[in-house]
């Protein structure tokens, strides 16, 4: 299994729609870069957040998600409040081809600020918009801005196949269109 360049990750994306919308060159001027690197894609996060409150005293279950446990906010930019946690969504739409697994990775930027980005793989034949885990892990209100990068995508290509994909599977986050809850 080896990670793929930018020459793989242009020809998937103008090819075969691997990325869409697809910036062909990192975008840097005055925002946090986004777009095709070396051996990865930093993707951006769109305008719509979900963040944490504990305002109604909610009780965070996976199997029974309140979604009493946040407030949605559309905005150019967002306050994610001291060692707290927001949803998010990506811009970009993902179709990953069967043979491939991806692995997400915080952007240096704002790890540096004291946010991580988790993403779980996305599995061969996974698609759709990527819900985006964003944690502050400071003791001070972070702020995250919307339509620029955030994380960087890493593509990696098996020698075989596999047998039974995400989309053989049925995977309940597939074609997520919007930031998905939790799902059972």
């Amino acid at each position: 299994m080896a990670i793929k360049s930018d020459r793989w990750i242009r020809e998937q994306a103008v090819n075969h729609k691997m990325i869409e919308p697809f910036s062909e060159k990192q975008v840097r001027d005055g925002v946090i870069s986004y777009g095709l690197s070396s051996y990865g894609y930093d993707l951006r996060v769109s305008d719509e957040f979900k963040i944490f409150t504990n305002v109604n005293s909610a009780i965070i279950d996976p199997k029974a998600f309140d979604e009493r446990s946040f407030v949605t906010v559309q905005a150019p930019s967002v306050i994610v409040p001291p060692n707290s946690f927001a949803l998010a969504r990506s811009i970009e739409y993902f179709k990953i081809p069967r043979d491939v697994l991806t692995i997400c990775v915080g952007k240096s930027t704002y790890a540096r600020c004291g946010i991580i980005v988790n993403v779980t793989p996305f599995e061969p034949e996974w698609e759709g918009f990527v819900t985006l885990e964003i944690s502050n892990t400071t003791p001070l209100p972070a702020k995250v801005y919307a339509n620029e990068g955030l994380c960087q995508i890493l593509f990696f290509q098996s020698d075989e196949v596999c047998e039974v994909s995400y989309a053989d599977r049925k995977g309940k986050y597939q074609n997520q269109t919007g930031i998905v809850l939790p799902k059972l």
